[in-house]
């Protein structure tokens, strides 16, 4: 199952100052992507990550995700959306 995860800060930090925790995130997103559960990663235009996973559920998710240094830090958290298939086009079909 693809999830959609967006980070959010929960509170403010000065990040100068989070060197040796992001280094850790870096190495904990890059274990995820040689795990294959990390698919894709991106920073929104407000600094934010953007992951999406393959997981086999939200739980298996929400699981990788609370691992993350940032999150056991309470820094941040993240909103998680489990994406399913367009079935727009089937409007499109006729059968």
């Amino acid at each position: 199952m693809k999830i959609l995860a967006l980070e959010k800060e929960l509170k403010t930090i000065d990040w100068q100052k989070q060197s040796k925790t992001l280094i850790e995130e870096a190495k904990s997103a890059y274990k995820l992507v040689l795990s294959d559960h990390l698919r894709e990663i991106y920073f929104s235009e407000k600094k934010n990550a953007v992951l999406i996973l393959e997981c086999e559920n939200r739980n298996e998710a929400n699981q990788l995700l609370n691992n993350l240094p940032l999150v056991k830090k309470g820094i941040t958290n993240f909103e998680i959306m489990e994406l399913h298939p367009y079935t727009g086009f089937s409007r499109l079909m006729i059968l």
